[in-house]
């Protein structure tokens, strides 16, 4: 299988997906992949993570070092897999079976969907968590029409999300070029509206953590941001003509995903530092605490731009989740698949906003576990990718008797290992809130035990990061070569 004759932007419903894009349709450039990325960044979510990483115990100018390393380096690593997307004009799980085989990589395929489909779901709770907080601050709700709220924002935000993935590609782009400048401008004036509430002396006073602290909090930043993007990253690059620069490639990555996060993490450090009560409150209700800093007339406009960027970073995970659908061998066509993750998005969102007490512990445990696997595959793929000299072989890619194979017993028993070793160096920082996750961190004893400095380090995924990469780059090299004069 190649290309099809579905035309790219001429239809209203991108109908492709997981072919080989034609020649004739890669007309992306480098530049265009800014605009994806920032706008699915912008959100002011993003200001909840200065309360998380204060969390640590770390100072305010360590907290601003972490952010900083930790998302410019998760995103060059997001850059590094758009690479392959540029190279075989597939979705980034379907060039992932270079690497795995074509049968082979259903296994960190589904790990994949699952994370996708988390990640989303944790960003439209949140936009319905904010609506319903917001119209409590306007007085046009009370406490008895929490349910209806609920209920008609789910939906509403749902149908944003959904309406747009299934129209794919080419609908998404022009959309967060639109949602850049509209967000963009009005997180400038939020961030006016509240640098009052800034109190200088008592954010800097917070006394500087330790290094375990440190790396716990740069663990976080970079699952939360570039590495949660990772396993999608060359879905969006799969439209660039393959003469595109490399070089590029991973730099509009990097400065599309990184520019926003970098100057709201710092504000929100700043305004967290400040209010030990709002840092409190950003646990249960992230984008409704920041909220409550604004004027009263600014607070429905903030609503609606809240709900948007929210939705904007929603859409690409949707979109791309229906892909890895497919790719895992369900035979529908992509807008079925993107509306079908849409209805389990949907259904999860009503679970956790009627039933769970407690909605960022239970993230932060599902992005930490599941960020383990996901580092190993991204260091299995990295090295793959900076391997290879050729583009990839279009027909072998959707061929088990191609020179990919079925199954790489390298590459699969590699990303088997690096996740149960890393596994057993992350701890459940949430036993409480996500006691399903109690499980890990069985390798701890060797440096203190669960209860030891560099327990809440989250070293694991590093190392399954690290290791990844590591043996790929060593065992896979002559595989490799192979493939390619094949």
């Amino acid at each position: 299988m190649s290309a099809d004759s579905q035309p790219g932007s001429a239809a209203l419903i991108e109908r492709r997906g997981i072919e080989i894009v034609p020649e004739s349709e890669r007309t992306a450039r480098p530049r265009d992949l800014f605009w994806p990325w920032f706008a699915a960044n912008v959100s002011v979510f993003g200001m909840s993570y200065g309360s998380f990483l204060l969390g640590f115990g770390i100072s305010l100018w360590q907290a601003t070092v972490v952010a900083i390393i930790g998302i410019v380096v998760s995103f060059a690593l997001c850059g590094l897999i758009a690479i392959a997307g540029k190279r075989g004009s597939a979705p980034t799980m379907v060039l992932s079976r270079a690497a795995f085989g074509v049968r082979g990589q259903k296994i960190p395929g589904i790990v994949s969907w699952l994370t996708s489909i988390g990640w989303e779901t944790s960003l439209t709770i949140t936009a319905v968590l904010a609506t319903t907080t917001v119209l409590h601050a306007l007085g046009w709700v009370g406490a008895d029409g929490d349910v209806a709220v609920h209920l008609i924002a789910t939906v509403l935000v749902a149908a944003l999300i959904v309406g747009a993935s299934v129209l794919g590609y080419h609908t998404i782009m022009k959309l967060q070029s639109v949602l850049t400048w509209l967000t963009g401008a009005f997180t400038i004036l939020f961030l006016i509206l509240t640098v009052n509430s800034i109190d200088w002396t008592k954010a800097f006073a917070h006394p500087d953590g330790t290094l375990a602290q440190t790396i716990g909090a740069l663990v976080m930043v970079m699952t939360g941001f570039g590495l949660g993007w990772i396993n999608i990253a060359a879905d969006w690059s799969r439209y660039q003509k393959r003469t595109a620069s490399d070089s590029q490639i991973v730099a509009w990555n990097t400065i599309g995903g990184s520019v926003a996060p970098i100057v709201l993490v710092f504000f929100g450090l700043l305004l967290a530092g400040s209010n030990d009560k709002l840092s409190a409150a950003v646990a249960a209700d992230p984008i409704g605490a920041l909220a409550t800093l604004l004027p009263t007339w600014a607070l429905f406009p903030f609503l609606i731009v809240a709900i948007l960027t929210l939705v904007s970073g929603a859409v690409l995970g949707i979109y791309s989740s229906g892909l890895t659908l497919l790719s895992l061998g369900i035979r529908i066509p992509r807008p079925a698949a993107a509306a079908v993750d849409g209805v389990i998005l949907t259904i999860g969102t009503i679970v956790v906003v009627f039933f769970a007490q407690n909605f960022i512990g239970p993230f932060q445990s599902f992005l930490i576990t599941l960020g383990v696997p996901m580092a190993a595959w991204a260091g299995i793929l990295i090295a793959d990718i900076l391997r290879r000299k050729k583009d990839y072989d279009d027909e072998a890619l959707f061929d088990a008797r191609g020179r990919y194979g079925a199954w790489d017993g390298v590459a699969i028993g590699t990303l088997v290992v690096a996740s149960v070793i890393g596994w057993g160096f992350v701890i459940n920082n949430f036993a409480e809130a996500a006691p399903w996750n109690n499980w890990q961190g069985y390798f701890l004893g060797v440096i203190g035990g669960k209860d030891g400095e560099w327990a809440y380090a989250n070293l694991g995924v590093f190392f399954a990061l690290v290791l990844g990469f590591v043996v790929t780059w060593f065992a896979r090299a002559g595989r490799i070569r192979r493939q390619e004069q094949a």
